[in-house]
């Protein structure tokens, strides 16, 4: 299930306050501070404590499959 458009525009990171990336079906990333959030159900779990970091290549990754 994807997110719907609209909510992708107003959702943030709720650590800087900044867009966020998406990886249809698997997350929400924040590029500038490396940190991911996951796509549950189709819904994203924007809670600092559930988040994870993520380390150089995998940024990479995340990069080319995030829609923007």
């Amino acid at each position: 299930m994807a997110i719907d458009a609209k909510l992708l525009e107003i959702l943030a990171c709720p650590q800087d306050h900044g867009p966020l990336l998406y990886v249809p079906d698997e997350l929400l990333y924040n590029p500038r501070l490396h940190v991911a959030y996951p796509v549950e159900d189709g819904l994203p779990v924007l809670l600092a404590d559930h988040a994870r970091a993520v380390d150089g290549a995998e940024h990479e990754k995340i990069l080319a499959a995030a829609q923007k």
